[in-house]
């Protein structure tokens, strides 16, 4: 769980709960619909099991997504978005937007060299 400190500013709360290596990308990805762990891990393939894991337990510690265990053999994990994690999709759909325009802005600078 995030550290009750007194943060110096807003960013910093907000960098603190999604400034993760991945965990703004899993929150992207949950937006849509529900994930299990494998699932996830095709979607972020750069991410090892072990950093994914540690991703989503410190997001679920934080409150920002449900961990849900379902008593079945072969066990059944699925992670999605709790309702504190929804009160930044807004978020997430930003960055979104932004990084389009970028990479559209280097797709456009390499089409004119």
């Amino acid at each position: 769980m995030t550290n009750l400190k007194t943060f110096n500013c807003p960013v910093e709360a907000t960098i603190s709960l999604i400034g993760g290596k991945y965990k703004a990308i899993i929150l992207f990805h949950l937006i849509e619909k529900i994930f299990r762990f494998n699932e996830l891990q095709k979607l972020i393939p750069q991410a090892t099991p072990k950093m994914l894991t540690q991703q989503l337990r410190e997001l679920e510690a934080d409150g920002l997504i449900i961990r849900t265990v379902y008593p079945v053999v072969p066990p059944k994990t699925e992670y999605s978005l709790s309702e504190f994690g929804k009160s930044i999709i807004h978020i997430i759909n930003a960055m979104c937007d932004w990084g389009t325009n970028y990479l559209d802005s280097l797709d456009t600078q390499n089409d004119l060299l």
